[in-house]
């Protein structure tokens, strides 16, 4: 009967805060580890275009920039998961998909073991995202760990 209900979840203060924590800050433009032009908390695109690396923010523009962002990233989560998810399953993959990007989150492996019902699979899989080109990135782990981790609170041992 509620097969056919669609979800659209937002992300909660909580979630906001979570991947601020893993993002970080930075007020002026850096090359993240992918070689990436990046500002604020993670931000590759700045008022509608790529950043440039003389682009600097304050927090409050940071902060704006990543709400804006957040939408794209909720959208994706929203769109491209089939399955139920719980509201900390919910934050873990929009958290890695603001990381990875929609295109990459919408073309994984996870997506297709979670769609699948395969919550501890899909949940693995956020492991072997740690890589910049073919180097592991400590900061990658921790953070594939901590939504790991978050995405596991709800799964029940036969899932």
């Amino acid at each position: 009967m509620y097969d056919n209900i669609k979800t659209i979840r937002k992300l909660d203060a909580n979630g906001f805060e979570f991947i601020k924590k893993h993002e970080g800050y930075r007020s002026k433009a850096y090359k993240d580890s992918a070689g990436i032009w990046t500002i604020g908390y993670g931000s590759i695109r700045l008022n509608g275009r790529a950043v440039k690396h003389d682009d600097v923010v304050t927090e409050a523009q940071a902060m704006n920039q990543m709400i804006l962002d957040l939408e794209t990233f909720e959208h994706a989560v929203n769109e491209y998961v089939t399955v139920y998810l719980s509201q900390r399953q919910y934050k873990a993959l929009v958290s890695f998909t603001y990381n990875v990007g929609q295109n990459a989150f919408r073309n994984s492996t996870l997506l297709k073991k979670l769609n699948k019902g395969n919550y501890k699979g899909a949940a693995n899989e956020l492991k072997k995202w740690v890589y910049a080109g073919a180097v592991r990135i400590p900061g990658l782990i921790n953070r594939r760990e901590a939504e790991r981790a978050l995405f596991l609170i709800d799964v029940k041992e036969d899932e």
